[in-house]
């Protein structure tokens, strides 16, 4: 989750909502994204998306069992929607989006064999992301 946050604050240092997100497969990192959605004018450009392409390439494999996502952000709808299809094994979420967030809808939006593992260094998540609203706020 370190890894992910250290993702997070590059996007947030450039102006990107700071969301990070890493994939992990056999304990080594195969991929890491944070937002882009306002440097490519892409409503889909979230670090999770970004990360699960990059792992598919790095694979060469649309599946990503037995990866983990760390991810400093609960995901939204769209990006469960991508965690369901890529069928990545486990998630590992920081703070927690009572807004936007899958859960909100539903847990069932993700695959019913994924794990997911929540409040992992929440408070760390959560403080970026408000620090950088504040900022924009000003």
């Amino acid at each position: 989750m370190r890894l992910a946050l250290q993702e997070a604050e590059k996007g947030g240092a450039v102006g990107e909502i700071p969301v990070g997100a890493v994939i992990v497969a056999q304990n080594r990192v195969i991929a890491r994204a944070h937002n882009l959605t306002e440097q490519l004018t892409d409503v889909t450009a979230h670090a999770e998306i970004l990360s699960i392409t990059s792992a598919q390439h790095y694979l060469g494999s649309k599946v990503l069992q037995d990866c983990t996502l760390y991810v400093t952000l609960e995901p939204c709808v769209m990006c469960a929607g991508a965690i369901f299809w890529s069928q990545v094994s486990r998630v590992v979420i920081g703070a927690s989006d009572s807004k936007r967030g899958f859960s909100v809808f539903s847990k069932d939006i993700i695959h019913k064999r994924t794990q997911i593992v929540e409040g992992v260094l929440a408070d760390e998540c959560s403080q970026l992301l408000k620090d950088f609203f504040v900022k924009l706020r000003k």
